[in-house]
């Protein structure tokens, strides 16, 4: 049987353990914004080498939305919604930004014409006052746009009005193509309007094929204006292996177009955040998108991925608003340019699951929000702006973080080290000509990947201008002889900064 004074020393060593444990537990989530978690000790070595694996071309990261959100962000107004106009900025630093309207929107809208009944999956009708707001928006931005033009009501004089319509009053030099409808391999699937006694009308046959919607397409270009065309909007597998035959029968397309989604949510099944960062959502995807980059190629066609986000059909409540996307797309982006595309939209709906960016008009102006996802393409667009040259990656890195690299024009050598685990792991980065160079490090971080809210880019945040606002924490970074040694925290990406 112990004494009480054994007892009580027993007591005391064991609250200065507790008490030790929690202030390395306390340590160890500092800043992380994580749940605490020891780090790797691997030290891992990765070098970034001189070889380039592809150049971002200029436009390469722009925003696709709905005609419903092009009246959102424009008010329909000529005065411009200037926060808005920075937040596309950001992601295009000197380059030229496309933006695509469309989506399902582009066959539920039409121009209207004078003694031509409205056809009757039609629900937006365009007017003079939104295409001269859509004008005065793409001119402050120096940029241009895809519009999709109505297929489904299989009219060739309704595509050929909103066609003349649009390049009248926006302007043909601010128009990049015209795109022939949207996702034609599902106008069997889903109705494309109900009739007053609740009868479900199909834009095609349930037998419609690639080939037919070759001929209709044919058909409708015919009577459109003479200008750059863009399709066929597709995002179905079986479809896009016809994607051959398409690009060598439409000579009138000038921008072969593809829609993709790492994850689909079209069922009752729920997406998962880690799924995001399985193979098929990363590399596989890269791959696929390198595959319809090459059957354009063969005409001498560039491919945009002008439909893009991380979730199909409209996305899922608990995740396409939270952090995980954003991880998603800064590790996924660098693959899209190695992949030859000539650049991707990110398709952003207003007040939804999806609304990469709300605006909103009042008596004071115009204030902007973004979801956690807009962070991702933000530090994607510094670390890799147009005419940026993606640099080859040789070693492993531990499992669950990848390693990325670009040179931008001015010299400027940029390192992303994504980590997609819970745990924190160090890297030793070898740049080729850094020459022992201090570099600067930044990081994107949240919560957690279902976190909503707030997630900060150099420990900085969007403000309701559009630009970051906030003390920045980025820190400086001094090799150890030729390596760099950067940790990178559980569920973050981390910018190693070089010269330029």
């Amino acid at each position: 049987m112990r004494s009480s004074s054994q007892l009580l020393r027993l007591r005391l060593a064991g609250l200065v353990l507790a008490v030790a444990t929690a202030v390395a537990i306390i340590a160890a989530g500092c800043g992380s914004n994580t749940a605490a978690r020891p780090a790797s000790s691997s030290g891992a070595t990765v070098d970034v080498t001189s070889k380039t694996l592809g150049k971002v071309p200029s436009g390469f990261l722009g925003l696709s939305t709905e005609y419903t959100g092009l009246a959102t962000y424009t008010g329909e107004r000529t005065s411009v919604d200037q926060p808005f106009v920075q937040l596309i900025e950001n992601l295009n630093p000197g380059g030229s930004p496309v933006l695509r309207i469309g989506g399902d929107s582009t066959d539920w809208a039409w121009w209207p014409i004078k003694g031509v009944k409205k056809p009757g999956g039609v629900r937006i009708t365009l007017t003079a006052r939104l295409l001269d707001a859509a004008k005065s928006l793409i001119e402050a931005l120096h940029g241009h746009y895809i519009f999709g033009i109505q297929f489904e009501a299989d009219s060739r004089r309704i595509a050929a009005a909103e066609s003349n319509a649009i390049l009248s009053h926006v302007g043909r030099s601010n128009v990049a193509a015209l795109e022939l409808g949207n996702e034609p391999e599902l106008y069997h699937a889903f109705a494309w309007y109900k009739t007053a006694s609740g009868q479900r009308v199909y834009g095609r046959p349930s037998n419609y094929t690639p080939a037919a919607y070759d001929r209709d397409f044919a058909s409708i270009a015919k009577g459109m204006p003479k200008f750059p065309i863009a399709g066929p909007a597709s995002g179905g597998t079986e479809w896009l292996r016809a994607l051959g035959g398409f690009v060598r029968s439409e000579p009138r397309v000038k921008l072969v177009t593809i829609h993709a989604y790492p994850t689909k949510k079209c069922g009752s099944t729920l997406v998962k955040a880690t799924q995001f960062f399985e193979t098929s959502s990363l590399q596989g995807l890269a791959n696929s998108i390198g595959r319809y980059v090459r059957v354009a190629g063969s005409r001498h066609k560039p491919l945009r991925v002008d439909e893009m986000n991380s979730i199909s059909c409209g996305g899922q409540g608990n995740l396409s608003p939270a952090f995980a996307p954003a991880l998603w797309a800064v590790d996924f982006l660098p693959r899209v340019v190695r992949a030859g595309a000539a650049g991707v939209n990110f398709h952003t709906t207003p007040n939804s699951w999806q609304g990469l960016i709300d605006a909103k008009h009042s008596h004071s102006g115009w204030r902007v929000s973004v979801e956690p996802e807009y962070y991702g393409l933000m530090m994607f667009a510094q670390a890799a702006p147009a005419g940026a040259q993606m640099l080859h990656i040789a070693g492993k890195s531990p499992s669950g973080v990848d390693v990325w690299a670009a040179r931008t024009p001015t010299g400027r050598i940029n390192v992303i080290v994504v980590n997609k685990t819970r745990r924190s792991h160090t890297l030793k980065l070898g740049v080729a000509g850094a020459h022992g160079v201090p570099g600067t490090i930044t990081r994107l971080r949240s919560r957690g990947l279902y976190a909503k809210s707030g997630e900060t880019l150099g420990g900085q945040r969007i403000s309701s201008a559009g630009v970051l606002t906030g003390k920045s924490d980025a820190t400086t970074l001094s090799p150890s002889g030729s390596t760099y040694v950067v940790v990178a925290p559980g569920y973050s990406a981390t910018e190693l900064s070089l010269g330029g």
